[in-house]
């Protein structure tokens, strides 16, 4: 699920783009980072059969990782806006910290609110 463009402030002052810093891949090893070329040992495959099989693995395990990823979102911004919770965040927050737009962030909510009602996914325990 991509993410919609803000739109341009209607006063023609555009604020600067917020920069995310990419979330460290956790099983790669350290020294692996350390060299710009290294990516999941892709680089040093010669067979290009073998190459093509490896990255389509890698390209399906990344787009399954963040389809779910982007549940784990949604739950959490529905559980985050919460009217039943005393410290719920107001749409605008939840917008901002996950760097959406709150028409987007409105949509993620009620994502998040069909997944926990069909139980689908195990919500995290963020309370």
């Amino acid at each position: 699920m991509s993410e919609p463009q803000s739109a341009p402030d209607p006063r023609g002052t555009a604020p600067a783009p917020r920069r995310m810093k990419p979330a460290q891949l956790l099983f790669e090893p350290p020294e692996a980072t350390a060299d710009p070329e290294h990516f999941f040992g892709l680089e040093s495959m010669e067979d290009p059969g073998a190459l093509l099989g490896r990255a389509t693995e890698l390209t399906i395990a990344f787009r399954a990782a963040a389809d779910r990823a982007t549940e784990f979102q949604a739950m959490a911004a529905a559980q985050l806006t919460d009217p039943r919770r005393f410290d719920r965040l107001p749409l605008a927050e939840v917008a901002e910290r996950a760097d959406w737009t709150e028409d987007y962030a409105q949509k993620m909510v009620e994502f998040g609110q069909s997944l926990m009602r069909s139980g689908s996914t195990v919500p995290p325990d963020i309370d």
